[in-house]
């Protein structure tokens, strides 16, 4: 259980060590850089979903004054690769050239213009005329892999997985435990249902943005809004056929990423621009650039079908899954394999389980890592199918989940069977209090109050709805993570992470887990991060690593810190190592209570003695990823007659083992709430039959805004990972999932109608209610 009381730092409500310079516009975001006679890029987009290039002019362009260079296909490096900032050899396809003569979707890149100023840049791009050759685009998913391919040109795996674009299959992977037909059709209860998610953009408010340029020694360094800098350094050195030592990457303060960054798209092309003119070069996006070009979450169709007995045992579960990864293969495989390995163990006590699942190209936008990544899809059709077995059976849900759901000292065959791009890894569940979030957050919706109740408002009537979740801590047997300190002359110290910082706080918590180490504060670490050359290895931030894989690094290296200070500090007192301890900022003799400061012991190792740099560097690895647990709560408000919604409460009760700093750990869950509301609710692309968005901008593509939100409630229900940096496993992701399919079920308690499709919008609720209305009254006749 939580420890908080015996912790100095560890649990406390410690502000983000950047958030004075961000509020006062000190801290600078990539666009806020600039570089003298540096050049302005422009990106060209296809207006075709799938076509082969057969005139590209640019004369117009190139005569243009103030036009410096163009790339397209005809002059740039043609190798294959991918876009996805994921470990090395990475499991996405390697599908994708910086320019390729084929075009596969609305918005592929044609061309690149660098001009002198931005205006030049946009009137060169009109310039460029473009003659196309047709081809049938495949819109579909399920007719994908009855189509022409999409990808012909020598496209390839890289890991031994299996890839057929022959078949337009870019992913697929699956696996059966036990007899699951047989078992099913002996249950007394089987559901079966099929539930379809839907576009959305990540819609950081910070568009993706890159700028290149020379060092003094002549090297070059990219300044990028990039959740991956370390995967970014290797991807540009793969594509421009350049050695990883001439390239630097660094990460900036970056202004939300959400997966959306963890893709290499912007640094190869202003690194080439550079390259070949010697100028710095920026390419920053616009809003409707970001919609069009860039990375999505999958839609995905699931087919789920779950049987039980009389009692509500749970029996056999097929979970079949069809996700579209639109023109290009980013992420396919890892976000396929999350949508069963994140949903499926949950329900542990199931002995017979199968997932089959395939991702499929398009001539659609390119999906890629979304928060929840492959979970959010899953846990839709998941959460809404245990809420319509438990009304079957006539037995409350709160009470399948807490009778059925994974708990400590368990484990779960999925773990062992299905990773991400590999097998997974066998695990034993060591922290969980999943109950206990049930029981807090069902109190706090006052769910026995207001479950079929149906309670009316005039028109409106209220409904109240739930879902519960785990997720992860890091990719096991995957993910790394590294960190360097060292101590200064008054007895600070530097600590520096490869870890990225979001905006999530995580330079914060990891100074916060240094400083519980070595019994100092916080303000005593001077945290730097994120940059290829002065920052360790880390693979970034995705997979809710950071405070689980790099918050242990830290602690790891504090360990050795704490060991050198013990050391140098009993020289110093002139006592055995074994006689002290560390305490406020000090050595000290536990007999007598004499002490050494911190800086007493930095400029006695420095300066006197013994010379030397107390300094120490670690790296983490982790064969286990302890799932973080969750249950969350909502209720809404149902016009019938207008098909109308109104969210009015949101619950979640999370545990995350030891909260380092609960106030960020808030933060997160309530941004990723929102996040998922808004999923919900209201977000959805708009494509014309020529598969082109037609709302690509923050008018059209309604985000859930402030004046938009109900009241929202987090839970921090503690619980303590033994194998965590002082208890604490992850929290960045697993709030998303819970939204869509809990507003589904309050949809369902309130009118009595199902939602198989998101979004929920006024016109979907309307139509279901007066369908259903209609099914009632021809039965009555």
């Amino acid at each position: 259980m939580a420890k908080t009381d015996c912790f100095k730092s560890v649990g406390k409500n410690i502000p983000k060590i950047d958030s004075l310079g961000l509020s006062t516009g000190e801290e600078k975001f990539t666009d806020d850089f600039c570089f003298p006679r540096q050049i302005y890029c422009k990106l060209v987009y296809s207006s075709s979903p799938f076509a082969k290039i057969i005139n590209l002019d640019l004369s117009g362009a190139e005569k243009l004054s103030g036009v410096v260079e163009i790339l397209s296909y005809k002059n740039t490096p043609s190798l294959f690769h991918t876009t996805a900032g994921q470990g090395f050899p990475e499991p996405s396809p390697y599908d994708t050239k910086l320019f390729d003569q084929t075009v596969r979707f609305v918005g592929d890149r044609i061309a690149l213009i660098a001009a002198e100023n931005p205006v030049i840049a946009e009137l060169a791009a009109r310039k460029i005329k473009i003659e196309y050759q047709e081809f049938t685009p495949v819109f579909n998913p399920q007719q994908s892999t009855s189509s022409p391919p999409l990808h012909f040109q020598g496209e390839h795996a890289v890991i031994p997985v299996p890839y057929l674009p022959e078949k337009n299959i870019a992913a697929k992977v699956g696996f059966e435990i036990g007899a699951v037909d047989s078992v099913l059709k002996n249950s007394d209860l089987v559901i079966n249902k099929i539930y379809q998610t839907h576009y959305a953009s990540h819609c950081a408010l910070e568009p993706h943005s890159a700028i290149s340029y020379f060092d003094s020694r002549g090297r070059l360094v990219i300044i990028s809004s990039t959740q991956v800098p370390f995967h970014a350094r290797r991807i540009v050195s793969q594509i421009l056929d350049l050695p990883v030592k001439f390239i630097r990457v660094i990460k900036p303060r970056i202004g939300g990423g959400f997966g959306g960054k963890q893709e290499i798209l912007l640094e190869p092309l202003v690194a080439l621009i550079t390259l070949r003119t010697k100028r710095p070069a920026r390419l920053v996006l616009s809003r409707e650039e970001v919609f069009i070009s860039t990375r999505t979450r999958h839609p995905m169709e699931i087919e789920l079908s779950v049987g039980a007995d009389k009692q509500g045992s749970l029996t056999a579960i097929s979970m079949k899954a069809l996700m579209n990864t639109g023109a290009y293969g980013s992420h396919a495989l890892t976000v396929l394999s999350n949508t069963g390995s994140k949903t499926l163990p949950l329900f542990n006590k199931i002995k017979n389980i199968r997932f089959h699942a395939h991702s499929v190209y398009t001539n659609l936008p390119v999906g890629g890592a979304y928060r929840g990544y492959g979970a959010t899809q899953g846990y839709f059709a998941l959460g809404q199918q245990i809420d319509i077995l438990a009304r079957e059976l006539k037995v409350d849900v709160l009470e399948i989940y807490k009778q059925q759901h994974i708990k400590s000292g368990e484990t779960s065959p999925v773990f062992e069977v299905l990773g991400e791009g590999k097998e997974g890894t066998s695990q034993n569940i060591t922290s969980c209090q999943l109950t206990e979030c049930i029981d807090q957050g069902s109190q706090k919706i006052d769910w026995y109050g207001k479950r079929d109740k149906r309670i009316k408002n005039g028109h409106w009537v209220r409904g109240v709805g739930m879902a519960a979740g785990m997720q992860g801590s890091g990719i096991p047997r995957v993910d790394l993570a590294s960190a360097y300190i060292k101590i200064n002359d008054d007895g600070s110290f530097n600590l520096n992470i490869g870890a990225t910082d979001l905006g999530t706080g995580s330079d914060t918590i990891l100074a916060q887990i240094a400083a519980e180490t070595l019994h100092t504060d916080p303000s005593q670490l001077i945290v730097l991060s994120s940059d290829t050359d002065t920052t360790p290895f880390d693979v970034g931030a995705y997979a809710s690593s950071t405070t689980y894989i790099s918050g242990n690094a830290v602690r790891k290296c504090a360990e050795k810190i704490k060991t050198k200070l013990i050391t140098a500090g009993a020289e110093l007192l002139q006592v055995q190592p074994q006689q002290v301890s560390l305490e406020n900022q000090a050595v000290v003799c536990r007999k007598d209570k004499r002490r050494c400061s911190y800086e007493e012991i930095a400029r006695y190792s420095l300066y006197s003695e013994n010379q030397h740099q107390i300094q120490a560097t670690t790296s983490n690895f982790s064969n286990q990823s302890p799932p973080p647990f969750i249950a969350q709560f909502a209720e809404v408000e149902i016009n019938p007659f207008t098909g109308e919604l109104k969210l009015l409460n949101f619950v979640s009760a999370v545990d995350c083992g030891q909260p380092i700093n609960p106030l960020l750990v808030e933060g997160q869950v309530e941004g990723a709430v929102v996040n998922g509301i808004s999923y919900a609710l209201t977000e959805q692309y708009k494509f014309s039959s020529a598969g082109r968005m037609q709302n690509a901008n923050f008018k059209y593509y309604h985000l859930f805004r402030t004046p938009d939100l109900c009241k929202v409630k987090t839970i921090i229900v503690n619980s303590y990972e033994q194998s965590g940096p002082f208890g604490a496993k992850s929290i960045g992701e697993i709030a998303i999932n819970g939204p869509m399919p809990a507003i589904a079920n309050a949809i369902f308690d309130a009118v009595g109608i199902r939602l198989y499709q998101s979004p929920f919008t006024p016109e979907k609720i309307y139509q279901a209610i007066h369908c259903c209305h209609k099914e009632l009254t021809e039965r009555r006749q």
